[in-house]
């Protein structure tokens, strides 16, 4: 009996457990607590932590793919198999999908040259690159580093993915953190790069757009877009056919699905997924450590890359345009924006920036997928 106990204590994944594994269980429980108490970026994070969680359970075998064992059929573990999606590509184009179809272009159409302001924060994206091949990295490696400076989750895996799936991990937790953490970042870089003066300049409404303005930009931005780099398409196309659906208000019951339970479902097999590259073996490295920081570095950079161009945009309009928005080019939609509404605001009560501000956002979401075609196409 005693033998019999013994046997089964040793099959427990707590005679199992490595101290690397047991290390990053309690990081799961970590990033589980900073999405349920503290809400940052908890759609993502939440099921990031989870997939990290049960990655890291010793014998759970979830991660595990097919094989033939004694002769017999062994099926893969349930996340591999979701792994796929992201494997073949598949759920950031479909994110990009549910983007577009929950985006008002408004704001970037009634100011076009807010497109600048989304080009100017990819700054972060190849002063990043720049900065990992100095620490070592291959070019496919700090591409996929410098890809987190666009502030753009669905991007940053799907490059990752191509390029270096080994590093999705950490650049996917590196890059949805950071997203996270924009309501701290941001506001000190805006009050060092910014004087209060241009911080408190009040922007004039913008004009009215058309439908017929909104039914035609993403057919166009999707024609030239794909002509000029085809490795951009999957992401460009697929954001342009969600907001065709929502502009053209024929496919009403499948841009709502598209809006909420089709990125609703793929949320959570790509949370799991990218949360389950997190083993320890592959994350409990000093190349994670350079990453997280590298990350941060493209991030600020990105930041400091709109706000420096809107401070060139303000001087040439004659002081008609508020720097701050061009903190809001990072494709971190829509909270980069809200950002920058909170601190018009501070800095003069009633400054309504909030629209200005989403016209470099939606930029960013554009230029963060050029950028990232740009890369496929050179390194891909």
């Amino acid at each position: 009996m005693l033998e019999n106990l013994k046997e089964l204590a040793l099959t427990t994944g707590f005679a199992n457990i490595s101290l690397g594994q047991f290390i990053m269980i309690l990081v799961s429980f970590v990033l589980m607590y900073l999405a349920i108490k503290k809400e940052y970026e908890p759609l993502l994070l939440l099921p990031i932590a989870f997939g990290a969680l049960l990655t890291n359970l010793p014998l759970a075998g979830l991660m595990e793919g097919a094989a033939m064992v004694n002769g017999k059929f062994q099926p893969g573990g349930l996340i591999y198999y979701l792994y796929q999606g992201v494997e073949l590509g598949i759920y950031p184009p479909l994110i990009f999908l549910g983007v577009g179809a929950m985006t008002d272009f408004g704001p970037l159409l009634a100011n076009p040259k807010s497109i600048l302001l989304g080009a100017a924060a990819q700054l972060g994206i190849f002063v990043a690159l720049i900065g990992a091949i100095l620490l070592g990295f291959d070019l496919k490696a700090a591409a996929s580093i410098g890809i987190i400076g666009g502030a753009d989750g669905p991007t940053a895996i799907f490059l990752t993915s191509r390029l270096k799936p080994d590093l999705l991990g950490p650049i996917a937790i590196a890059a949805y953190s950071y997203m996270a953490l924009i309501p701290i970042i941001q506001p000190p870089l805006m009050k060092l790069f910014v004087p209060e003066n241009e911080r408190k300049i009040v922007m004039e409404q913008l004009r009215p757009v058309t439908k017929t303005e909104k039914i035609l930009f993403p057919i166009i931005v999707t024609t030239v877009g794909s002509l000029l780099l085809p490795s951009a398409a999957p992401l460009l196309g697929s954001l342009m056919f969600g907001n065709l659906m929502r502009e053209s208000g024929v496919v009403g019951r499948i841009a709502k699905t598209a809006e909420n339970e089709l990125i609703n479902i793929i949320t959570i097999f790509l949370g799991l997924s990218v949360g389950a590259k997190t083993s320890a073996e592959h994350f409990l490295t000093a190349e994670t450590i350079k990453i997280i920081l590298l990350g941060l570095f493209a991030f600020g950079f990105g930041t400091i890359g709109g706000l420096l161009f809107g401070r060139l945009m303000c001087k040439l309009s004659g002081g008609k345009v508020n720097p701050l928005i061009g903190a809001a080019g990072v494709s971190a939609v829509p909270m980069a924006a809200r950002v920058v509404q909170k601190i018009g605001a501070e800095e003069r009560p009633g400054n309504y920036l909030l629209m200005h501000a989403m016209g470099p956002n939606v930029a960013g979401v554009i230029g963060s997928a050029i950028a990232a075609g740009v890369l496929l196409a050179r390194l891909g």
